[in-house]
């Protein structure tokens, strides 16, 4: 049995994502519509998402493009307002995401009493925001330092829009990352959000990760799910949820109501 069961409540675990809207410091930002519109739009995600029967949640700070590496004081500040608001309304399991910092978002965790994070820890990398460094070490460390030791961490070992600097295989990565890092789960991803995860390069982590639990972390819709769970410990799904499937647009509860029947059925099944 995995930590998704403790955790979460169930193996074979959807975890879904609640996008924020820019917020103060993001490009986009709407300054006339301000803080309070964001809480308002997660509100109506949150609602939909928990009505929809999703296992768990994830805060991210997804509409805050172009993202950096190095998170500013002013995101994490209105992640954790949005999170705080929200708070007594959250009935599942939930973690966060500070895009692209894990620092920032172990900080968040901390704040907000989160069981999960999801980041980069790992690797070096060539991506569409320069030349991307981690170091996995001091990270985990800060986790001990702050008091997060029992936040599990999420290792996104195929970042979207980069790409290792080192040619390695699949195999490789998974293998030296659960020796060397030991993470809590592997994330194997698509190009973006809301593009598919290779059903191979998914296979051949989960085949080299162990006991490690391996999560199909973009991509998944209500007509693959069921073979990415053949492969996966579970899914961290985003934008098959929101409106006409469609990255920028809220999240549709009816479509998170015929996504996670399929899931429970095959749950049923197999679990």
């Amino acid at each position: 049995m995995s930590w998704l069961k403790h955790v979460i409540g169930t193996e074979k675990a959807i975890i879904a994502m609640l996008h924020m809207q820019p917020m103060p410091g993001d490009p986009y930002y709407d300054r006339k519509r301000g803080m309070e519109w964001v809480i308002e739009k997660a509100r109506a995600d949150l609602d939909a998402l928990q009505e929809g029967g999703v296992d768990a949640i994830m805060f991210s700070n997804e509409y805050s493009l172009p993202y950096l590496t190095k998170v500013k004081t002013e995101t994490v500040a209105a992640m954790a307002r949005v999170i705080g608001e929200l708070r007594r309304d959250i009935e599942v399991p939930y973690g966060v995401n500070v895009l692209w910092d894990p620092i920032a978002s172990l900080d968040l965790a901390a704040a907000t009493d989160a069981k999960f994070v999801r980041e980069i820890f790992t690797g070096a990398y060539a991506s569409d925001f320069g030349v991307w460094n981690t170091d996995c070490g001091a990270t985990v460390r800060h986790q001990r330092e702050i008091g997060a030791e029992h936040v599990k961490l999420l290792y996104n070992i195929v970042p979207e829009a980069a790409k290792y600097l080192a040619d390695r295989e699949i195999e490789s990565i998974a293998k030296t990352t659960v020796f060397n890092c030991r993470p809590d789960a592997l994330c194997v991803s698509g190009a973006t959000a809301g593009a598919a995860t290779n059903p191979d390069l998914l296979k051949r982590a989960k085949s080299a990760a162990g006991d490690t639990v391996v999560l199909a972390n973009t991509g998944c819709r209500k007509d693959t799910i069921e073979s990415f769970l053949d492969i996966a410990d579970g899914a961290v799904v985003g934008t098959t949820f929101k409106v006409d499937g469609k990255f920028e647009n809220g999240v549709d509860k009816k479509r998170v109501q015929e996504f996670m029947a399929v899931v429970k059925s095959y749950r049923n099944k197999t679990v």
